[in-house]
């Protein structure tokens, strides 16, 4: 999509609004609930399509990825009839009330890694809100956007409410910045690219919330299940090869338990099935692109010449259908110093490293002692332990004994400069929402101030 096009979905989105907003609320619900059946309808071909664009294992698009596109569409059609705003407490004299109301136009810039999912979780709130959108898809991958703009019509949402425009950030991205019929952005992607979104919104003063990068830490203490351990945080990093903003790309072991922990999860991660996507045996698919790969790779050599040492992985599969491939064995590096590139920037690809410490409080340290905050896992049986540390850290979702699980009750957003705003959960409904107060004199006078 070119400026033009972008500015011809933004006039059909805003011509769309007043219908849209003043539809009402069961009418509102009953088209969202639709969206929700449609996909979970159908969840086969949408999952193959995703794993067709994106390069992750056909299974986990189908039985990860697809339940998290439905799901928003289900919570946020039962939120449609709650949106409600309250009543003040005054002299007998006043009457004063907040109202909610949406926005307008949302833009929305997702990408390449889940477009299917968070288009869901972004626009299934917006359009709750009573907002129309424009959802710039991304250009790596951008088909399964497209089928959610068919899917909105088929559930009977009228046209212009949900508009989908494919194209590059530089470009379509930044015409949708920039428009000024746009109301607010939500975006997620990279911290980099975040800032220039917020320059961008300036000119015309646009609400923004940015979900950004992340450098997650699973935090193990030597009294927790380390097979639970283990197999939590082998998922934490490689779930769609680690592509993943909030993936647990830093494992932070208890030093008594280190040394065993490696070893476990070093035997773990080497049983991961690496091959093509469509296969549903797969495991581990390819990476977006071969600029990512040669990327992933680089961060490898950066460990390597740090001093870290590989202990699984980081090089390409042996299987001669791979080799020529966007593909890397899930990699692994111990003897990890905190203050390390590896440990501090996001690497974005099925790479983590495993860091020891010494106590609570270095754990908390070293955990918050990077630039993000998006995410945290917690691995204990002291229940005190737990709660102490969820509360230091410096992150927007502490998963306890758990990692990587996203509620669409929950709401999911970053500390630091890891975004601001919220998707998910009520909070994200009131990113696309104004505030009105309402004060009403329904006495039978009027302070004249000018009497006398």
């Amino acid at each position: 999509a070119q400026p033009e096009d972008v500015d011809r979905a933004v006039r059909s989105a805003r011509a769309a609004f007043p219908g849209w907003r003043d539809l009402k609320p069961d009418d509102r619900a009953r088209i969202l609930l639709r969206v929700a059946e449609i996909i979970e309808e159908e969840q086969e071909f949408l999952a193959k399509v995703e794993s067709q664009d994106v390069g992750k294992p056909i299974r986990e698009a189908a039985l990860v990825d697809l339940p998290a596109c439905w799901d928003p569409f289900r919570f946020f059609q039962g939120v449609v009839r709650t949106i409600d705003g309250r009543v003040l407490a005054m002299p007998k004299t006043s009457l004063d009330y907040v109202r909610r109301e949406p926005m307008g136009v949302v833009g929305m810039i997702i990408p390449w890694n889940f477009p299917l999912h968070i288009a869901c979780r972004k626009g299934s709130a917006a359009l709750a809100a009573g907002n129309t959108v424009v959802l710039k898809a991304p250009e790596l991958a951008p088909l399964t956007c497209l089928e959610l703009g068919r899917i909105c019509l088929e559930a009977g949402m009228p046209p212009g409410v949900f508009n989908v425009a494919p194209g590059l950030g530089e470009v379509a991205g930044a015409a949708l910045v920039e428009h000024p019929d746009v109301n607010k952005i939500a975006f997620t992607g990279s911290t980099t690219t975040g800032r220039s979104v917020m320059r961008g919104a300036a000119g015309t003063i646009k609400r923004v919330s940015l979900e950004l990068g992340g450098k997650s830490p699973s935090v193990v203490f030597a009294d927790a299940d380390l097979d639970r351990a283990v197999i939590g945080s082998v998922f934490g990093i490689y779930l769609a090869q680690g592509e993943v903003c909030s993936a647990g790309s830093r494992v932070l072991v208890e030093r008594r338990v280190y040394d065993e922990f490696v070893q476990r999860f070093a035997d773990r991660a080497r049983r991961i099935r690496v091959g093509l996507p469509h296969r549903w045996e797969t495991q581990l698919g390819a990476l977006i692109n071969p600029r990512q790969t040669e990327r992933v790779y680089e961060y490898v050599e950066i460990g390597k010449s740090e001093g870290a040492t590989v202990v699984a992985g980081g090089i390409r599969p042996s299987e001669p259908e791979l080799a020529d491939g966007n593909f890397i064995e899930p990699t692994i590096f111990a003897d990890v110093r905190n203050d390390m590139r590896i440990a501090q920037e996001e690497i974005f690809g099925p790479v983590v490293v495993i860091i020891p410490f010494d106590g609570e409080e270095e754990a908390v340290r070293l955990a918050n002692d990077v630039r993000y905050g998006l995410a945290a896992g917690i691995w204990t049986n002291d229940a005190g332990k737990a709660h102490r540390v969820a509360h230091a850290l410096e992150a927007g979702s502490i998963w306890i004994n758990h990692f990587g699980v996203y509620p669409s009750e929950a709401p999911f957003g970053g500390y630091k400069e890891s975004g601001t705003g919220h998707d998910l959960g009520l909070e994200s409904l009131l990113e696309y929402l104004e505030t009105k107060n309402v004060h009403v004199n329904i006495g039978t006078e009027t302070a004249d101030w000018y009497a006398g």
